[in-house]
């Protein structure tokens, strides 16, 4: 199981990115939280598998109608295990 911290800046808030995030993660099997940040990026902690990890961030990437991602920070992260996938709203 891999963790990884993601910061995800563009087009990414008011544009339902958190609720695409939620549904990509639920289809592929990844666990973690997702939130909008003061700066208007985007953070997700997600855990899964090397290859799950790698499908979801290229999804994420990928965007759709009104979502631009400019740009992916991620980084290997250690928090503890989440059970499924939720929107936070820190």
């Amino acid at each position: 199981m891999q963790k990884v911290a993601i910061v995800v800046s563009g087009q990414v808030q008011g544009v339902g990115f958190r609720y695409h995030t939620l549904m990509l993660a639920n289809e592929l099997g990844v666990k973690g939280q997702v939130w909008n940040n003061n700066d208007g990026t985007v953070g997700i902690l997600a855990q899964a598998d090397s290859q799950t990890l790698l499908s979801f961030q290229k999804s994420l990437r990928s965007g759709s109608r009104w979502i631009r991602v400019n740009y992916m920070d991620v980084e290997p992260a250690n928090f503890e295990d989440f059970k499924d996938f939720k929107i936070s709203y820190k």
